[in-house]
């Protein structure tokens, strides 16, 4: 199994991403990103899955249709990852959905197979939490816009995080590949990479995965460049390294088996010291990026 998928090589039909349960070799996660041109337009059913429709850049109209009804949500989108948080819209499983771009852009379909069959939905970017994590060289701005006990999903988790050029994120490393009841969930997981360029020259950044001991005992170490995804089965993840000079940007999605829709982590032994440092030091000044749009 590649669990390093460079850009391009993770191609599926019309999407320049498309990782789903079975291309994975999992059970519930699945991440596709479509690239739309001006006045272009995309259909797909939901399935068994729920989905999250993120605009990367670009705006776009999502409509919904299933057997309770037909919901169409105006997403005004962004310019970049990196100009300002997004709304997004939430389409159900056993639906239609249908995604148009009068300006053209770049939209993350985020997804989970699910046995719920939730309303569709639309997220304001308003309402979407943006948290600092960490502190010093440790620091990143994450978009909690799909976090459990921020937005309702069946099994969906989806965040944004962004670490500024020079810094480690995803770290201390940390797994989520047992079921601990109160201290630990299984959740598969999937990142997405996107970095600032600067005067043109692309940007990039590392990954570390390294085994746990459980599940397939993942071992990575990639070079990761802007459009790349790797795939997280198990394993303590972390750090992600942002080259300096260029922010990097990754959106995760996270699903999982548990009755429980919950992020549940455990700390690698040798590192967990590290959090035990972080009220010693600043936030990193250039954080926040941005934070999310005050409420109309």
């Amino acid at each position: 199994m590649t669990y390093h998928l460079p850009a391009g090589k993770a191609l599926g039909g019309p999407y320049v991403v498309e990782v789903t349960p079975e291309k994975a070799g999992w059970g519930y996660s699945s991440l596709r990103v479509l690239e739309l041109p001006p006045g272009g337009t995309h259909t797909f059913d939901t399935g068994d899955s729920e989905w999250i429709v993120l605009p990367l850049s670009g705006g776009c109209t999502v409509a919904a249709a299933d057997d309770f009804g037909h919901d169409t949500f105006e997403l005004t989108g962004r310019d970049s990852v990196f100009s300002g948080v997004s709304d997004f819209a939430y389409v159900p499983r056993d639906a239609r959905a249908t995604v148009t771009s009068a300006g053209g852009g770049r939209f993350a379909l985020t997804g989970a197979r699910c046995t719920r069959r939730l309303p569709a939905r639309y997220g304001p970017a308003s309402s979407v939490p943006v948290e600092l994590r960490g502190t010093g060289n440790s620091s990143r701005q994450v978009n909690n816009f799909g976090a459990a006990g921020v937005f309702e999903c069946d099994k969906l988790i989806a965040v944004e995080v962004i670490t500024p050029g020079g810094n480690w994120s995803s770290f201390p490393p940390h797994k989520h590949d047992e079921h601990r009841p109160g201290e630990e969930s299984v959740l598969e997981e999937i990142y997405y990479f996107e970095f600032a360029d600067h005067d043109g020259t692309p940007g990039l950044g590392y990954q570390r995965v390294s085994p746990s001991g459980h599940g397939r005992n993942t071992d990575v170490l990639a070079e990761v460049r802007g459009g790349d995804v790797v795939l997280i089965p198990d394993g303590w993840h972390g750090p992600s390294m942002a080259v300096p000079g260029h922010h990097m940007y990754y959106l995760n999605v996270m699903a999982g088996p548990e009755p429980e829709r919950a992020w549940l982590i455990c700390d690698h032994p040798d590192h967990a010291w590290v959090r035990g440092t972080w009220p010693e030091q600043p936030v990193d000044p250039r954080l926040p990026l941005y934070t999310a749009p005050e409420k109309s």
